[in-house]
């Protein structure tokens, strides 16, 4: 790459749980021959995707190229964070050749890609591609996409009632910025799941895309990689549920940071995030906890009632002190609520 060649990037998007942080592993493991770096934008503090990510790096993608932004949003603080970012990462001494931007699971992609309109750093970065990533069970099951028929019911019953809600929103727009859609856990969701989440999503989006199935992550770089898509360029063609405001809310949403006791069941732990999922609504739950005896510590990722879990690496160090952030719209958060039944 020559220094007046831009460096593409990637954006990376989709649902809590999609399956993001896992594809940037692989995608790690397998750059092709590129030096990458990877910007990560987190939803609360606790920076959960950006650690899993340093735990995989390597000469392809050291340390210093992972960087994380956490508890904002990077299209809402571009001059003060992304910007800044950006140049620092194409100011190392090795220019990286090619960069991954993971967003937030609850963000909108569209904000983000009018941010490298910016004339600081526009000469110098392209967006080669939008990968947008929809767990092909959840869409299956019709979690994120509403029923036209159902509402126009409901409406003709009750004109006050509001059908449309933050999180279809939310999956929309995703669907809608995308250059490809990765069908994630294919595994789960099976060839009929996997026919009904294609259709659900070509009917949200506004233009013919790629649907590829994709499982554990794993998928030919070259395939999303080297698009040239220039996505900055063609923003008009990615309708919003927010275009024409001056700005998009975050409000909907909410985290906390919970902080735990050392656990002597994993499993009793599972099923008490399990709870949250059933009673309170709770999107996303992750984090790490240490427990009892066990050197190693014990990584939680859950959406809704899937929680999945694993010993990553030992503590060494590290304070054996267990923390989860849990997301949920905003009106669905109680502290104390969630306290209660993770039993702090």
């Amino acid at each position: 790459m020559t220094d007046l060649a831009k460096i593409p990037v990637t954006v990376i998007t989709g649902f809590l749980g999609s399956g993001k942080t896992t594809l940037i592993r692989h995608l790690m493991r397998n750059p092709g021959g590129k030096r990458l770096a990877i910007l990560v934008n987190e939803f609360g503090t606790l920076g959960v995707d950006g650690d899993i990510l340093k735990s995989c790096a390597d000469e392809n993608c050291p340390v210093e190229n992972i960087v994380e932004l956490a508890n904002g949003c990077i299209c809402c603080t571009v001059a003060d964070d992304f910007i800044p970012t950006i140049e620092a990462l194409m100011a190392m001494p090795q220019r990286p050749d090619h960069i991954l931007i993971e967003t937030s699971g609850l963000a909108l992609p569209k904000p983000l890609l009018k941010a490298f309109d910016w004339p600081a750093i526009r000469s110098r970065i392209t967006v080669d591609g939008v990968i947008t990533l929809a767990d092909a069970e959840a869409v299956a099951a019709g979690r994120f996409a509403p029923d036209l028929d159902a509402i126009a019911a409901q409406r003709a019953a009750d004109d006050s009632i509001d059908h449309e809600t933050p999180l279809s929103e939310v999956f929309e727009d995703q669907v809608s910025c995308a250059d490809i859609v990765l069908l994630s856990k294919a595994d789960l969701a099976g060839d009929a799941g996997l026919a009904a989440a294609r259709s659900i999503i070509s009917a949200e989006s506004p233009r013919a895309v790629p649907m590829l199935a994709m499982t554990d992550g794993i998928i030919d770089p070259r395939v999303i990689l080297g698009l040239n898509s220039a996505a900055e360029d063609d923003i008009a063609a990615r309708p919003s549920h927010h275009d024409g405001e001056d700005d998009h809310e975050h409000d909907d949403f909410d985290s906390v940071s919970i902080s735990l006791p050392e656990t002597l069941d994993p499993e009793v732990l599972a099923e008490s995030i399990r709870r949250l999922a059933r009673e309170q609504n709770i999107l996303r739950v992750k984090g790490y906890v240490a427990v009892k005896d066990k050197p190693m510590r014990l990584l939680v990722q859950a959406v809704g009632e899937r929680v999945r879990s694993q010993f990553d690496r030992p503590w060494g160090d590290s304070p054996r002190t267990s923390q989860l952030v849990v997301i949920a719209e905003r009106h669905h958060i109680d502290r104390a609520a969630i306290e209660a039944t993770l039993g702090v």
